[in-house]
């Protein structure tokens, strides 16, 4: 299941049915659960974890040093779970000692093409990162978020679960769970509704979001006040109090 022609080093793990095409270069300090498929011409420098049944498409480069100044050869890792897509010209860096040392990949994400992770980023479970898009150091993407194409995310932003960004979008701040966002500077453009239906969000929690929506960012409401008024909604509504665990936890503020 390993090519002749691959460089695989003999430190490195591999578990069960791994398959390893030709001219991939595998590090000392990676290990590669079972069912992994690696394409031609994939670099992976460690330490790095690839989870179960995860599939690496040609020319991507995972786990190498991380593009921060600060970066002076501190052992950090990258940790990627089971059942991803990664396809080609992805670079998925290391974390950096500055934060917690580890950049971490979920279960079950679909990173498309040319598409950039950069250290310290923490992306959760069935996210699609379409074409192009990239995240700067330390950013947070929430469970169920869809990245549009070359959508491009500053340092420390978060991206709440379910989500939704249109192509070219430039994100600054952070972006609410449920929501969606576009534009340069990306702008909030309401729920993801279509989204949410198609995961299953009864009516009931749709309405509750709509009006936790209003109160956000149509009522003209600061922060605090939206917070205040968003509580007794929380209270009844597990999406609501969802929306605003994320706000209390805000620094840079939010898409709005």
């Amino acid at each position: 299941m390993i090519d002749p022609r691959a460089i695989v080093d003999p430190a490195a793990r591999l578990g069960d049915g791994v398959e390893i095409g030709p001219y991939s270069v595998i590090g000392a300090e990676v290990e590669i659960g079972d069912g992994c498929r690696i394409g031609p011409h994939v670099v992976i420098k460690g330490p790095t974890r690839l989870g179960r049944n995860n599939t690496v498409y040609q020319f991507a480069s995972l786990g190498d040093d991380p593009q921060d100044k600060k970066y002076a050869g501190e052992t950090t890792r990258l940790e990627i779970g089971e059942g991803n897509v990664i396809r080609e010209f992805c670079t998925i860096n290391r974390g950096t000692v500055q934060d917690r040392g580890v950049t971490r990949i979920g279960d079950h994400n679909w990173i498309m093409a040319y598409v950039h992770i950069a250290h310290d980023c923490v992306v959760g479970d069935h996210t699609i990162l379409a074409n192009n898009a990239s995240l700067a150091g330390h950013v947070k993407v929430g469970d169920y978020a869809i990245l549009g194409g070359f959508t491009l995310v500053h340092q420390f932003c978060r991206i709440g679960a379910h989500s939704f960004s249109g192509m070219n979008s430039v994100i600054a701040k952070d972006v609410l769970p449920y929501l969606m966002v576009a534009g340069h500077m990306a702008e909030a453009r309401g729920l993801n509704s279509e989204g949410l239906k198609r995961r299953g969000f009864s009516a009931e929690a749709l309405r509750a979001l709509k009006q936790a929506y209003r109160i956000i960012f149509r009522e003209g409401n600061t922060l605090e006040a939206a917070r205040q008024r968003l509580a007794p909604l929380a209270a009844e509504h597990t999406e609501v109090a969802t929306m605003l665990a994320f706000l209390e936890g805000v620094s840079r503020g939010i898409v709005r």
